[in-house]
């Protein structure tokens, strides 16, 4: 979910400090950028104590807005720079290097006065980029795109004044609702990873088997995510055309989020709790990975496209491949990067299209050089990463339209579970074809349900979310309006259809219920056009009646055992329906939002949103 709303805003302009800052760092490389970054967030986005916050956090910032800014900044230069500059050698890492940050990793007797020049220059940059944002979040999108706020103007000063605090609560609320959802998943992939042979499976070296079967087990829950909300088959085509292996892409990802965490990040908290001196942890860190055969150890990493394939063959293991797949390998790296220089010639030509965030595609692709960022790689959202890798940037894959057709199905087998008589992508009649394809029909006990399926990506900004209500959900509305029509009209001379759907010719539902269900959580439970609209995740929740897994019953999220023994009993858990399921009550929990109930999800004004790009996955 986007960042929490202002309350207030002045009538200045945002400062020229880009603008300013931007000219100490004109002839700066985009690899450049990026080691200056790496250091930035080591000094303040990443913490220096094994269980306290960053300094980010300490000053009471939100990390999502720095890496947003740092994105931007990203952006930035790929505009501005000269494409001859995104091809990267060794040469010229090694002299970006011994100016950014050889200085500060191996100092000599002269302190490192320029870089650290530079990387105040950096953080001015930075800040100014928070500034505009912010700027244009509190003014631009909230006179745009938010509906709770107006302006007011008294005494020559500009204010927002909030109007509607009830729009404001349900926006918080719905951050709520996303932030839980990766937990859900997680517990469920937890209870098949102990259900299967893959418990007494030995997952590589012995002394990293913990660590590899939680990786193992967090890209099941993206698999089962991906699978069973966005319809996303067990092999996908990369941008490249080739063909990858999801789940082994998923498991690609989780295995090197794994190592930075371990032989980067914790390496480098534990160096700063120990001296205090986040400088100090980096030089350790660096030192430590060259006396331990030459490894880097830096805040970026960087390495040709063969070696990291190479490097990676080894984690495409299989029972059929148990020497690993180098061309797997290779389609599973390309899935996940960035060619920036291809972004570069898009950008600068103005040519439409969507920018990777650094969290969707986070490997960074100069020329023959892939660049990773061990801060990003270790704290992202792997399951964002990967459901926006494939319905944000690559929407238009032509196996999208199948993967709306394997939504629709997963659907009416879970509806056909609980006994409903259900029907797929029904055709009106020749008359009435204008109304359109329905999606699902499915009627039980006199209730009848016709759903329009929509299947988007993760939002990150006000704006994203008032665009998906105004077009998509909007447009749902309107032909879900017109499909409800034309089904009530048909329903009254076609034995048919009444027969499919369990009823009596010419009978009329007693009840029926006209639902927009999205894979996204924005506008969840609003109306358009009268008809409500439900995200898929809480009718797959409500379907299966397992709720209780948004509570984090067994700890897997917060990493605490449950205060109540009786909640970590799979067997005694509570239940949506306690005198059993019926359509009745089926459509209670959902219209009631009773899904949410047991994990206290309300209104809570110090809570500051969701934040899925940093950290959502605890």
């Amino acid at each position: 979910m986007p960042n929490a709303r202002p309350r207030s805003i002045t009538n200045e302009e945002p400062s020229s400090g880009r603008v300013q800052q931007a000219s100490g760092h004109r002839h700066t490389r985009a690899f450049e950028l990026l080691v200056l970054a790496s250091l930035y967030a080591h000094e303040h986005l990443v913490p220096h104590t094994m269980s306290g916050k960053s300094a980010a956090e300490e000053r009471g910032d939100r990390l999502d807005v720095y890496w947003d800014a740092i994105n931007d900044l990203l952006i930035w230069k790929l505009q501005t720079t000269l494409r001859e500059t995104l091809r990267l050698d060794d040469e010229i890492i090694g002299r970006s290097l011994k100016r950014y940050l050889s200085p500060l990793l191996f100092p000599d007797r002269e302190p490192p006065t320029e870089l650290m020049v530079s990387l105040q220059a950096f953080a001015g940059l930075l800040a100014a980029q928070i500034e505009l944002n912010t700027f244009l979040s509190r003014s631009v999108d909230a006179h745009c795109f938010d509906d709770s706020v107006r302006f007011v103007l008294a005494d020559d000063r500009l204010s927002l004044e909030e109007i509607d605090p009830t729009a404001k609560a349900k926006w918080i609320r719905d951050g709520k609702k996303l932030e839980l959802l990766p937990g859900y998943w997680l517990h469920r992939a937890f209870y098949d990873f102990a259900a299967s042979d893959m418990v007494h499976v030995r997952i590589g070296r012995p002394e990293n088997q913990g660590d590899n079967r939680l990786a193992y087990i967090r890209a099941m829950a993206t698999q089962l995510r991906l699978r069973e909300v966005y319809g996303v088959a067990d092999t996908v085509t990369a941008h490249t055309g080739e063909t990858a292996d999801m789940f082994q892409a998923l498991l690609s990802l989780e295995l090197t989020a794994r190592f930075f965490m371990l032989d980067f990040i914790v390496p480098f908290v534990e160096g700063a709790e120990q001296t205090g001196n986040w400088i100090v942890s980096l030089r350790r860190l660096a030192m430590g990975g060259l006396m331990n055969g030459l490894q880097i150890r830096f805040p970026l990493t960087w390495s040709g496209r063969a070696e990291k394939v190479s490097k990676t063959t080894g984690w495409t293991v299989t029972t059929g491949q148990p020497a690993g797949n180098a061309r797997m390998a290779a389609a599973i790296l390309d899935f996940w990067t960035h060619d920036l220089l291809s972004e570069a010639e898009r950008l600068q030509k103005g040519e439409p299209g969507l920018a990777p965030r650094l969290i969707e595609r986070p490997y960074l692709k100069f020329g023959h050089q892939l660049v990773q960022l061990p801060w990003v790689a270790a704290l992202q959202s792997n399951s964002t990463a990967a459901i926006n890798n494939l319905r944000r940037l690559a929407a238009r894959r032509g196996e999208a339209a199948e993967e709306t057709r394997r939504i629709e199905s997963q659907l009416a087998t879970l509806l056909r579970g609980r006994g409903f008589r259900v029907l797929l992508n029904w055709q009106p009649p020749a008359e009435r074809r204008d109304a359109g394809e329905v999606d699902v029909i499915a009627a039980l006990d006199g209730h009848l349900f016709i759903l329009e399926v929509k299947s988007t990506y993760i939002r990150r900004s006000m704006h994203e979310a008032w665009l998906h209500a105004s077009t998509t959900l909007r447009k749902a509305g309107l032909q879900l309006r017109r499909k409800v029509d034309v089904v009530q009209w048909v329903l009254g001379t076609d034995a048919e259809l009444c027969e499919a759907l369990g009823l009596a010719r010419g009978q009329r539902p007693q009840l029926l219920h006209g639902w927009i269900v999205d894979t996204s959580i924005e506008s969840d439970h609003e109306r358009f056009n009268g008809l409500l609209k439900v995200s898929l995740e809480e009718v797959i929740v409500a379907l299966r009646d397992d709720r209780s897994l948004l509570g984090d019953p067994e700890g897997l999220v917060s990493g605490r055992v449950p205060a109540n023994a009786e909640l970590a009993d799979r067997h005694v858990r509570p239940t949506l329906y306690p005198s059993g399921f019926s359509v009745a009550r089926f459509v209670s929990a959902i219209e009631d939002e009773r899904v949410w109930d047991v994990v206290g999800v309300g209104v809570d004004e110090q809570w500051p949103g969701s934040s899925p790009q940093v950290g959502a996955e605890a």
